[in-house]
């Protein structure tokens, strides 16, 4: 099953267009895409009915494709989660996964357009996992019984501010408008042959930077549930950014960062891709005056 967030409404996406869920369900869910992850199981109850398999189709247009979750309670994200990023990087494999938290408010949609703070903000294509059911304390061998869904995300990264001292921001660097842009639909987990193992990437104006499989984390998505749950409650609707591979721009020689006019090209198969073009925002190129 495949949903997405098509003009602020929840949509099954299907290969001849998209079925309106408030619709043809006759108003039993409603039309925030957010919503439907308080009810996750009887909704994909609901999805697989020959009723709603058979309802009515609307276009599906790309320009008005928002995030597919767009107002998460809680966004966390995991670093240095593939061996040749943490090589890259120059730093030790850590005993468990590195985590840090986006602000939900750096949420963007698959095809919009991102504003640049500064002249230092790089990319990092990334897994996104989408909790459906409130994990706490879970195992991983039932950490999936967990995700609603998979998705395609960019962790984009202001440098300067994320690795400034005396202690790093990663927060904050991580968290300026539109430095989350996911979609550009969510894809249950039933869909693929093997959720660890899916081939994603990213580019450039057509130079591709990053090329690698999710199946060459150091932690699988399973443990960084199980990991995140010991600590603190997952709730339906909450983001995981499962960590990205080698090819970021602050590890290349020389270094190379994003530019104003440039289109930032993100995939993962059988997922789909994004298409975020950036421009100069406030205070570009020498970024906000901290």
């Amino acid at each position: 099953m495949r949903t997405a967030n098509l003009g602020s409404r929840l949509v099954l996406v299907h290969d001849d267009g998209a079925v309106d869920v408030e619709r043809a369900s006759d108003g039993r869910f409603p039309a925030d895409p957010q919503a439907v992850f308080d009810r996750w199981a009887e909704f994909t109850d609901w999805a697989r009915t020959p009723a709603a398999r058979a309802a009515e189709r609307v276009p599906l247009a790309d320009g008005r494709l928002g995030a597919p979750v767009p107002r998460p309670r809680q966004v966390f994200a995991v670093g240095l989660n593939y061996a040749d990023h943490i090589e890259e990087s120059g730093l030790d494999t850590p005993a468990q996964p590195a985590v840090f938290t986006k602000y939900p408010t750096s949420l963007a949609g698959p095809y919009d357009t991102v504003e640049l703070p500064s002249a230092m903000v790089d990319w990092e294509v990334e897994l996104v996992a989408v909790i459906g059911a409130r994990a706490h304390r879970v195992r991983a061998e039932d950490a999936w019984r967990h995700i609603a869904g998979l998705t395609v995300g960019q962790d984009l990264s202001e440098r300067r501010i994320q690795l400034q001292g005396p202690a790093p921001q990663f927060a904050l660097g991580k968290s300026f408008p539109g430095f989350s842009p996911t979609g550009p639909v969510m894809v249950t987990p039933d869909e693929f042959a093997d959720p660890d193992d899916l081939a994603l990437g990213c580019a450039v104006d057509g130079e591709t930077m990053q090329d690698s499989r999710t199946g060459r984390m150091v932690f699988p998505v399973a443990e960084q549930i199980a990991w995140l749950s010991a600590i603190c409650p997952l709730l339906p609707g909450d983001l995981v950014f499962t960590g990205t591979p080698a090819g970021v721009g602050g590890a290349r020689e020389p270094r190379r960062f994003l530019a104003p006019g440039e289109e930032l090209h993100s995939w993962i198969d059988g997922i789909g891709a994004l298409r975020n073009r950036l421009t100069s925002g406030p205070g570009y190129p020498d970024g906000p005056g901290v």
